[in-house]
């Protein structure tokens, strides 16, 4: 298990029957790299992965 399941976890946990938009969850990422700017390149990461999922080429 990675360190980071334990945030997933709670997460799931926590917000797991919420319905968002993913303009709703963009937003939430911009406002946290805003507020915590070192993770800017991991953030991006997720959200380019997460964007291309769909992608034949991958």
């Amino acid at each position: 298990m990675y360190f980071t399941d334990r945030g997933i976890e709670e997460l799931a946990a926590r917000r797991g029957d919420d319905n968002v938009t993913l303009a709703w969850l963009a937003e939430q990422l911009q406002a946290f790299v805003d507020l915590n700017p070192e993770f800017e390149v991991p953030v991006e990461r997720l959200a380019t992965w997460l964007a291309r999922l769909d992608d034949e080429d991958d």
